[in-house]
């Protein structure tokens, strides 16, 4: 069965290389990344890595904890490690899951036989403290992952968390958002004292809310 947004993410226990991994206590009280490599030494998950590693400090401040995952052994994402650090200028900073029995990978569907019965697609999901599957996205094997989309995601899913609001298209932190129309004109009043531009009934524009 395929993982769809709004699932429990599946619970695990691997190693990985800042060693044993229980995913739930893993996630326990944060927000969470969990991305697939098809394999280790790939050019493409090279750069992506290096990337991720690169905005340790922009995840860190949201809340949310990274984890990668590979089909190759453990010994093996060492050599690997030390390839990312080389050529991206940044060190893996996250742990990076040895799945080599494909456990988390039919878990979560991300091997699909039409592409290859062995490795993983480059699936990425973001789940939430409540351990609910919040996104997911599947990037084919020629197209690197764009992780700038992936913070932006994350900020909407968090603010939209917290306020009855929703994002609008290309919306960015600090951007206007829009009411959803699960609240009334009469509620908003109460939320958004500031007012709102109803641009349709159904279409209210409101200033980021804060906090």
């Amino acid at each position: 069965m395929a993982i769809l947004i709004g699932d429990t993410a599946p619970d695990f226990t691997l190693e990985s290389t800042e060693g044993t991994i229980h995913f739930h206590d893993f996630i326990e009280g944060s927000w969470a990344v969990l991305f697939s490599h098809p394999k280790n030494y790939t050019p493409v998950c090279t750069t992506e890595l290096g990337y991720t590693a690169k905005l340790k400090d922009e995840f860190a401040k949201r809340g949310v904890k990274v984890l990668g995952l590979s089909v190759d052994k453990i010994e093996d994402h060492a050599g690997w490690a030390k390839d990312i650090e080389e050529t991206q200028g940044s060190a893996l900073n996250f742990p990076l899951l040895a799945d080599t029995q494909g456990e988390v990978a039919r878990k979560y569907d991300m091997i699909h036989p039409n592409a290859d019965n062995t490795l993983t697609v480059r699936s990425l999901f973001v789940i939430g403290p409540d351990k609910k599957v919040k996104l997911k996205i599947e990037y084919p094997a020629s197209t690197g992952r764009n992780f700038d989309e992936i913070l932006r995601v994350i900020d909407s899913l968090q603010l939209t968390a917290k306020h009855q609001v929703a994002t609008p298209v290309n919306w960015k932190n600090g951007e206007d958002v829009i009411i959803v129309p699960a609240v009334s004109n009469e509620a908003a009043k109460d939320k958004f004292p500031g007012g709102w531009k109803e641009v349709k009934p159904y279409l209210r524009i409101v200033p980021q809310p804060q906090g």
